[in-house]
């Protein structure tokens, strides 16, 4: 027997959240409320708690995707022998899945958030490529198929334009020096820096100086 683990409620406003860490891979053996994943917003990081225990049989969403309050996380199964019960029959393999090809997107099953693009642009989720865990199609997926679809539709007749000259090729990042490193920022950092760069582009900044003579002092 599987126990499907969701994406618990978040907190008022908060619908979607971003998959930070796994704590378990497929295989391991889980805890009664051990925690298994973490959960970015744009408010709070959560960890996700293990209701039961047993054995990590499949992972659903993997790091850096997006997932909507109420989608499928994972699921957790009784004991190691049940999680073969997910995957072609193979000895002492816990999880062998082969990566399906992009064609083979519509045999697996679409988060909310990803069902939800696709219905309403019209799409036919084998036709787009997945490029997630295990050919998983996600939300980021989508949307760089949709914003594909949009460059490479053809566009009205009309005069050509003058072309305007270049513009310059945009600096490559710099190096990390001696003693820096580079960590993905989290959802809340980035939407703090959105909130003070909106704040710098509507709020009129300004400094004043007075002086004042302290000699008399």
């Amino acid at each position: 027997m599987a126990t499907e683990i969701k994406v618990p409620a978040l907190g008022e406003s908060v619908t979607e959240a971003t998959v930070a860490k796994w704590f378990k891979a497929v295989g391991e053996a889980v805890a009664v409320d051990e925690p298994i994943v973490e959960l970015e917003t744009d408010k709070v990081t959560v960890e996700v708690p293990a209701p039961v225990a047993g054995t990590l049989g499949e992972i659903l969403a993997e790091e850096g995707s997006e997932v909507e309050v109420g989608a499928l996380l994972c699921r957790i199964v009784d004991g190691a022998g049940a999680v073969a019960e997910a995957a072609p029959p193979a000895p002492e393999t816990p999880v062998p899945v082969a990566a399906p090809s992009a064609g083979a997107t519509s045999a697996m099953p679409l988060s909310p958030a990803v069902r939800k693009l696709v219905e309403e642009h019209g799409l036919d989720p084998a036709t787009v490529p997945a490029g997630g865990k295990d050919g998983r199609l996600t939300k980021g997926d989508v949307l760089a198929y949709i914003e594909g679809q949009g460059a490479a539709a053809p566009a009205s007749p009309a005069p050509q334009p003058v072309a305007p000259a270049p513009a310059p090729a945009p600096a490559p990042p710099r190096a990390a020096g001696p003693g820096e490193e580079r960590v993905r920022m989290t959802r809340l950092r980035k939407m703090v820096a959105a909130r003070l760069k909106e704040a710098q582009n509507t709020a009129a900044m300004l400094t004043t100086f007075n002086e004042v003579d302290m000699t008399a002092a």
